[in-house]
Parts: C-alpha cells; structure tokens; sequence
C-alpha cells in the first residue's frame, strides 16, 4: 500500500517507523498464526512444559527420551504462537482542538500517532482496529491484518472534527465488555476527566484480561499555564469563559496538573500497562519508538 495518499500517514512517517514492533506483556489469543504467545496448548512453535501420556494420545507425541531416563510416557506440550489483536481508541472530544505552542492541534497529533500505531500492527502480521469516540463511540472498525486493508481506518481519520464532550470512563466499560478476546487497547486522549472515573474504565479492561497503553495528549500551555497578567480561559467542551490572574494561579495549577498525571500513570501500572505523558511539541515517531521499547 502506498502511504501518499493519507494525511496522517505521510511515505516519510511510515518510512521512519519500518522495523518498529509492538507487543504486549501477557499472552493474547488470536485467530492467526502470528509472533505472540497463547495462553492456548497446542503442537506449534515453542515448548511449554510436559504432561502425561493418556490413552487416546497420538503415541508420536511422546517424548522418548524421557521414557528411557524414568519408565515413563510423557508428552511435550507447546505454546501456540498467535496474532495480537489490537484497537486504538481515540478521543474526538472538543478538546482535542486546542492548539497553543504545539506544532498541531492535539486531534491531529493524536490522529498521526493512530495512523502510526496501526501500520506497525498490520507491519507485523497483528491486527488493529479503530474505535473514535466522545460522548460515546461515534464510529468503529473491526481490526484488519493487513496494511491494505488499513485504507478506511486511516481515510476516516481524516474526516475527524472534534466535538461535543468526552465520555471516556463510559467508553472503556463498553469496549471491556464488547471485546471478548484478550486484546491491547492503545488510548489517544487527553483525558481531561475524572481520573477516578477513567482508572475504573482501565481496571475493568485489565479484570477482563486486556492490556492498556495510555497516550495522554497535551499541548505545552496545558502542562504549565505559560501566560503571564490576565487571561481569559475558555472550557472547550461546555463553552464557559472565566478570566483569572495568571501569576496567582501558576504554582496551584502545575501541582495539580502534576498530581493528576501521577494519579494516571500508577493507576496504569497498577494494571501492568503503560503510560506515557505525550507533548504535542514531541516528534511523533519519537512517541511511537517509546511505546515500542517497552516489549
């Protein structure tokens, strides 16, 4: 497939990001054969442990050289080797528009980083799908496996306008229940929202055997408040104004901030997924290569 066509996944992105994988900490269970450990038992690729033999056992899986050390009939077992099923799940949430010191706005960033994330997938013989996303899920695509098959997923990234407001905690319930395979989810979002209320989202995924990645989206001015004097700040998502004294509020606002993306990340790790604090100002590929390092 040729990348030229697509805004999101420009020949030079996807060129930069050849040779990256991306894997999970568990096993996953798939219908594939792929490059991931099942928790399933099968003859294929890699040894497992041994069991014992019991009539109606094909007697060509019996390990005779531990019959000749021990008088006894075992069979060696394997682990099956499967493919990864993964979604990016992407906040379209009004939010998502603001744009201050970053080279993007936080949308656009987030959709190149759902276009990257999925080419790797389907680069690697694993699938990816798209759940898009505010109040509710507004549009979704079942995983594909192959980078052909990837032309809807990133053509509608492109017809992407964020609004309304976002329902985040809602999503990751629905998604936990809805996926009944062990499957990763990859979270592009802000996450301007209850942390409590998004962390029981990510606790019910990981009850229900599925790995997170959370990519918290900001732009720098959302990180640190750089302004000085009066300001007049704007609520995206329900439109409220309210002007504040910068100066006063700056210490307070960074603490918090500070706080709140603590809060985030050990309750990811607490469910042995990743985390990572993303910069509209950071290089996409650079995010990506990040998230990849960690299998």
């Amino acid at each position: 497939m040729s990348t030229s066509a697509y805004k999101f996944l420009p020949p030079q992105f996807a060129d930069r990001l050849r040779g990256l994988g991306i894997g999970v900490r568990g096993r996953v269970e798939g219908g594939t054969q792929g490059a991931h450990r099942s928790p399933h038992q099968g003859a294929s690729v890699e040894f497992s442990d041994f069991r014992e033999y019991t009539r109606g056992d094909p007697p060509q899986l019996i390990d005779w050289s531990v019959y000749a050390r021990s008088d006894k009939y075992v069979i060696r077992r394997y682990q099956e080797e499967t493919s990864l099923r993964a979604f990016v799940l992407l906040d379209t949430s009004e939010s998502m528009a603001f744009k201050e010191e970053g080279a993007h706005t936080k949308m656009d960033y987030a959709c190149y980083l759902a276009a990257g994330f999925m080419y790797i997938l389907c680069s690697q013989a694993d699938s990816a799908g798209l759940v898009v996303f505010n109040e509710g899920i507004k549009n979704s695509f079942p995983p594909v496996r192959s980078i052909a098959n990837l032309r809807p997923l990133l053509l509608a990234l492109e017809g992407i306008k964020p609004t309304g407001r976002s329902n985040i905690e809602d999503v990751l319930h629905k998604m936990a229940e809805q996926v009944k395979t062990r499957s990763l989810f990859i979270i592009i979002s802000d996450c301007l929202a209850d942390s409590t209320g998004i962390l029981r989202g990510v606790r019910h995924m990981h009850h229900n055997g599925h790995e997170v990645t959370m990519l918290q989206v900001l732009d720098p001015a959302e990180m640190y408040l750089n302004f000085t004097g009066l300001a007049e700040l704007k609520e995206l998502e329900t439109g409220e104004r309210m002007v504040i004294e910068v100066d006063d509020l700056k210490d307070a606002y960074a603490a918090e901030v500070q706080r709140f993306i603590a809060e985030l990340r050990k309750g990811c790790l607490d469910c042995r997924g990743d985390y990572q604090l993303v910069s509209t100002k950071t290089e996409l590929d650079d995010v990506i290569r990040a998230r990849a390092t960690m299998v």
